[in-house]
């Protein structure tokens, strides 16, 4: 097991958080999320991501708060993050989503980021 000493604990919270934000958002308030994002075609599909990234953000948490980050949660968490940061980028570069998804992007290679530096301080200990 991963101890929260690592860092983990706070990148785990992180995107706990964020992920949460975003997939209730997306269910709660899909006029201002269009707004910001762009029109969408199909709202139920936003909304499957929606409940998907908060079940990921409530694992990903609920890993942190127990202290019970594993090598899979770190998996779950950095490998959504580097899934949703690849689809990002991929469909702003063709023009079929909003730009403002990069700012989304940045987001999930911070995290990703954030879990690296606490692996890397997990191996000095």
């Amino acid at each position: 097991m991963i101890h929260n000493d690592s860092g983990y604990g706070k990148a785990g919270l992180a995107q706990a958080i964020y992920y949460i934000a975003t997939g209730v958002w997306s269910l709660v308030g899909i006029r201002s999320f269009q707004a910001v994002t762009g029109p969408k075609i199909d709202t139920w599909l936003v909304k499957t991501v929606g409940v998907l990234v908060m079940v990921i953000g409530g694992v990903v948490g609920m890993a942190s708060v127990r202290k019970a980050e594993t090598l899979e949660i770190a998996l779950l968490a950095t490998g959504s993050a580097a899934g949703l940061a690849g689809i990002d980028v991929v469909y702003v570069a063709r023009g079929r989503i909003s730009r403002v998804y990069l700012l989304d992007a940045l987001a999930e290679l911070l995290l990703i980021a954030w879990w690296g530096l606490a692996w890397l301080r997990k191996r000095e200990t």
